[in-house]
């Protein structure tokens, strides 16, 4: 959705809104658990996209926030039966406080064309997800895929019931990891046509790049815990 001024004259909180904090490496202790989740709740940021494990940290810490709360779901892969799927969603969305599912899509079904098997994975989760008033965001890893097939899978994502269509996992492992680059979220944007919103993620670590996607008209992006001071451009001592 366009906003109605630029970026460069939002507020810091107003940006804050646009980010999901990615509190995801699985090699963090608990203690950088709670740090970085803390920093994503002063920061004001829409959420923290945490990892199933880390969500009974993330309760805790943004109970009476202004910061909810995003687990990531069959990540970062997105290759689990659609059962799986299913039951892991359930378990994470049961108690009606997650705010955003991210899941995964199974992109090599995408790239093999099995449009049929990915409307119906997807629809599986979102019915799921919509039963408990969460969220659903699908990602694509769209560096796996070609613009044809980004804006294929969007257009069947929309149809799916998906509340948000996403770029990248950040954990990409098949080639180059571009990320959310403006050619990629025009794709998603002009598929969409406004029946879903879009997601960026991976690579946005500069607040050009930042400001240039919302500009454009981006609704949601997942910021690195790191990065996240630098699109806000403001410093730690500040808060």
């Amino acid at each position: 959705m366009k906003p109605n001024k630029k970026a460069n004259q939002m507020t810091v909180k107003e940006l804050a809104a646009y980010i999901d904090q990615s509190v995801l490496k699985p090699e963090f202790t608990q203690q950088e658990i709670i740090k970085y989740i803390q920093e994503g709740i002063d920061y004001n940021c829409k959420t923290v996209c945490i990892n199933p494990a880390s969500l009974d940290i993330a309760r805790k810490l943004c109970a009476g926030t202004n910061t909810g709360i995003c687990v990531v779901c069959d990540f970062p892969f997105g290759a689990s039966t659609t059962e799986s799927k299913v039951k892991q969603a359930e378990i994470i969305c049961c108690q009606s406080d997650i705010e955003d599912l991210d899941i995964v899509a199974n992109y090599g079904w995408i790239k093999s064309g099995m449009w049929d098997d990915v409307e119906q994975d997807i629809k599986a989760v979102a019915d799921i997800c919509h039963k408990y008033g969460t969220q659903l965001k699908v990602i694509f890893e769209t560096d796996a895929l070609t613009l044809e097939q980004v804006a294929k899978a969007t257009d069947v994502a929309c149809k799916a019931g998906a509340d948000f269509v996403k770029t990248s996992t950040g954990f990409f492992t098949g080639g180059e990891s571009k990320g959310a680059t403006p050619e990629v979220i025009k794709v998603m944007m002009d598929a969409a046509k406004g029946h879903c919103k879009v997601k960026g993620s991976g690579c946005i670590r500069t607040q050009a790049h930042f400001f240039e996607l919302i500009n454009m008209g981006i609704d949601r992006m997942g910021i690195g815990y790191r990065s996240t001071p630098e699109v806000l451009g403001i410093t730690k001592s500040t808060y």
